[in-house]
């Protein structure tokens, strides 16, 4: 399967998805509206891509003009078609692949380590509630959105629902470093 970057230098480029059940990719619909809301924050922006699944946000804050993209993701399948993408993309010198655990990843970073962090993970658990507490506790990014079950609330933050999807955006309350 394959889904289309929405806007930016790759508008119209299709990239590839895992073939698995255990990514759900991000909507168009959804990433169209996500990156309406952030659009002032990508040009140069440092970009951290956590449970990256295919890259897809990633790629897409890279197309709209992200100076570099750190892609988190520890499922193997969804590794390989990252680093694909990357080369389809011809952008390996923007992206750094990790391969581990979000959540862990997460734990070790210091406060404004990004400008802006995106999260999509699984619905089922609770990692969103985790993620949301350890930006709380670190706030590691100038601004963090989070994907999540529509039916599931995260209090303070600006939450915007589509259908059964919702993604919640979070600010810092550290001062900018510009």
């Amino acid at each position: 399967m394959t889904i289309r970057i929405i806007a930016g230098d790759f508008k119209g480029r299709r990239i590839k998805t895992p073939a698995t059940d255990k990514v759900r990719p991000t909507g168009d619909r959804v990433r169209e509206a996500w990156f309406s809301i952030l659009q002032g924050s990508i040009p140069g922006a440092r970009v951290l891509d956590l449970f990256a699944g295919s890259g897809a946000l990633g790629f897409e804050a890279l197309s709209r003009g992200a100076a570099s993209v750190d892609f988190v993701e520890k499922h193997t399948a969804s590794l390989r078609v990252i680093h694909a993408n990357a080369s389809l993309l011809n952008v390996e010198d923007q992206v750094t692949i990790h391969r581990t655990d979000a959540l862990r990843f997460t734990e070790r970073l210091h406060p404004s380590a990004y400008d802006v962090a995106f999260a999509d993970p699984p619905y089922a658990t609770d990692d969103v509630v985790r993620l949301v507490a350890l930006f709380r506790t670190t706030p590691f990014a100038r601004l963090f959105s989070i994907e999540h079950s529509s039916d599931r609330l995260i209090e303070g933050g600006d939450t915007r629902r589509y259908g059964d999807t919702a993604v919640t955006f979070l600010e810092s309350p550290l001062p900018s470093a510009s």
